[in-house]
């Protein structure tokens, strides 16, 4: 069975068997990264050496492939079979390589000997902050680019201090470093955001792609006062220390707050940095330097100005940095040929979304999004997600219960409100265009939807589940063959709901945090914390199929891993988590043979795209603009 696909800008031919083979093409096509092979060598589950590569977009449809073991051709990879070999008598001591038939160079393989590579960390030394507190460094959330230009990916990790703070809560933090490693384990680079920068899921974003296109991506930050670069040069003003030492003002909210004995709510300030200049530095991906830094847009005043308390809380919703402090980043191909830059501050009120490009050597910016329209206040998510909603060849911001078209305008509002978690992709590939799912917070306010299918196009809620309180988790992903596009559940039912809404079982999965696309098949495997799951439809039950022993997940209960994305190897992809001990990272690869053809993820723009929003803030799953097609006709009647 064949299908006619969007593959970022590209419509394409695929089915079982076969690769994805351009077939027509958008005048102004992203300019993807180019990758190496990266051939990897694993230990087959059943005896043997499993051998697999990536397949580019670049490569012709009939592409062959010739596989070597000590220097010796060992087999052909005929046109239309998947880009992975099981020697079944070979074992890890050989030298394994793989060639394209018709090309002079061979790629060796990386040997595995455990399943996953192995990358040393320079773990930071701790400190001790203002009032007395000690803290430690542990990895958290990373992302990945080519900073070199030599067709590998490079691994850019954030490492957070233990006392690292939520906005709702008062106190000091150590700074946030941002660390640069090659695959071999070798430290490019530190950034020192400083003591200007708070530490915290909600404010240090990173943003990692070739913004320029030169072949090597640069890196993106929100600095201030006191940030020292990869090259050992300070941004801004080295004495400014713009912390708060202590204090208090009323709140309204309870979370973070102290409640008087005449039953006023007050919040403390003591190290939250509500003043002092905030700057967007692009820096050089391969030695960590600043190349540019400008304001950053917005501020928390109006017009760049600074701001009280008061008017802090009459812009934004507080006056301590709760809301004003909230930052989500990314990229996204919005002139469909280059990525941008995006940037964005606020979603529970205020919102304000900028668009920045680095071209020829320049920072310039691009559009903000500020001055909302009725119905948009109030609508953005803890994380953002980049898609060709409208299938003009460029990306557009769907930025929770709203979305941006990709010259800044509103494009659409459902007015469902804010939410954590968040799906886009072709989720329902029985109708035409791309689909989001989302889960709901503030129920109460939005008429009792608790989670909703949205068309990415225009806003049409296509289906929506209601909701008696905040709806924290929810997932979108294809786990059943009998039904087409992505399966649904959040953590408002007990029921399993398919991508027209209809409810096909009344157990779901009880894990509702990442997917990754590991073993053979085209279904999506469930990841949670240090394990990983796969759906038995058939029995409605989880089954594990690896658990990462001496592992650790980020970030406390959303149990995220550092990263996942099609990293190595073929298309499946990879998992990165941190040791416990924050002493390596490991990306952890899938040891299933595949009879599945496919070009590497990374080679779609959406993918790409989500891949470099995925650390922001709450961090969900990439999805690419295609959907693979698991549900045959006769199944698809049940």
């Amino acid at each position: 069975m064949f299908r006619m696909i969007r593959l970022g800008g590209l419509t394409v031919l695929t089915g079982a068997g076969f690769a994805l083979a351009p077939a027509l093409a958008h005048a102004e096509a992203p300019r993807l990264e180019s990758l190496d092979r990266s051939v990897i060598a694993t230990a087959a589950p059943d005896n043997g050496v499993l051998v697999q590569w990536r397949l580019l977009a670049t490569d012709p449809a009939n592409a062959r492939f010739d596989v070597f073991r000590n220097g010796v051709r060992a087999a052909r990879i005929g046109a239309g079979q998947a880009t992975n070999w099981r020697d079944a008598s070979g074992d890890l001591q050989a030298r394994y390589a793989v060639r394209r038939v018709g090309e002079q160079t061979r790629s060796e393989a990386l040997n595995l000997t455990d399943g996953y590579l192995t990358i040393p960390l320079d773990r930071p030394e701790g400190g001790v902050t203002p009032d007395g507190v000690a803290y430690e460094y542990e990895a958290n959330d990373g992302t990945v680019g080519d900073l070199d230009g030599d067709g590998r990916y490079e691994i850019v990790l954030k490492w957070q201090p233990t006392n690292a703070k939520d906005n709702a809560f008062a106190g000091f933090t150590g700074p946030t470093l941002i660390d640069a490693y090659t695959l071999d384990g070798r430290r490019l680079w530190r950034i020192d955001l400083g003591r200007n920068i708070r530490s915290g899921a909600h404010y240090t974003q990173m943003v990692v792609q070739d913004f320029d296109g030169d072949g090597r991506a640069e890196v993106v930050l929100k600095t201030a006062d006191g940030t020292i670069d990869g090259a050992d040069q300070m941004i801004g003003d080295a004495e400014g220390d713009w912390r708060e030492d202590g204090g208090e003002i009323p709140s309204r909210d309870r979370t973070g707050a102290e409640q008087k004995p005449d039953g006023t709510l007050t919040v403390g300030l003591k190290g939250r940095i509500l003043s002092g200049p905030e700057f967007i530095t692009v820096f050089d991906g391969r030695t960590g330097a600043a190349l540019a830094t400008a304001p950053y847009v917005p501020s928390r005043g109006r017009s760049g100005d600074e701001a009280t308390s008061e008017e802090m809380a009459a812009l934004w919703g507080d006056g301590y940095g709760n809301r004003s402090e909230r930052y989500l980043a990314g990229a996204a191909y919005l002139d469909g040929r280059l990525p941008s830059i995006v940037m964005a501050r606020g979603y529970y009120g205020r919102t304000v979304v900028a668009a920045w490009d680095w071209r020829d050597g320049r920072l310039s910016q691009r559009w903000v999004f500020d001055k909302a329209p009725d119905g948009y206040a109030g609508q953005g998510n803890h994380q953002f997600s980049v898609a060709d909603v409208d299938g003009d060849g460029r990306q557009e911001i769907v930025y929770g219960a709203m979305a941006l078209d990709d010259d800044g305008t509103p494009l659409w509002t459902t007015r469902l409100g804010h939410g954590d978690a968040m799906h886009v992709g072709d989720l329902d590939p029985t109708r035409p265009g791309l689909e989001k799912f989302g889960v709901h917070e503030n129920v109460a306010g939005n008429g009792g939807v608790g989670s909703a299918m949205v068309d990415a196009r225009t806003g049409e809620i296509l289906w929506r589940t209601p909701g008696q309180h905040d709806v924290g988790r929810g997932v979108a992903l294809d786990i059943d063959p009998r039904y087409p596009g992505a399966e649904v559940w959040a953590s408002n039912s007990n029921d399993l709901y398919s991508a027209d809404g209809r409810v096909i079982g009344h157990t779901r999965p009880q894990q509702m945090n990442f997917g990754v696309w590991w073993d053979g098949d085209v279904l999506r495997e469930l990841l949670d914390g240090t394990r990983i799951f796969k759906w038995d439809w058939e029995n409605q039950r989880s089954v594990p199929l690896l658990s990462a022993e001496g592992a650790a997940s980020n970030n406390g209960t959303k149990a995220n891993p550092v990263l996942v994305a099609d990293i190595l190897g073929d298309w499946r992809e990879e998992v990165v988590w941190r040791t416990a001990d924050s002493s390596a990272l490991r990306i952890y690869v899938t040891l299933h043979p595949t009879a599945i053809r496919h070009v590497t993820l990374m080679h779609d723009a959406q993918y790409r795209s989500q891949v470099s929003g995925q650390n922001s803030a709450y961090n969900q799953p990439s999805h690419p603009s295609f959907a693979f097609d698991a549900a045959t006709p006769a199944e698809r009647g049940r």
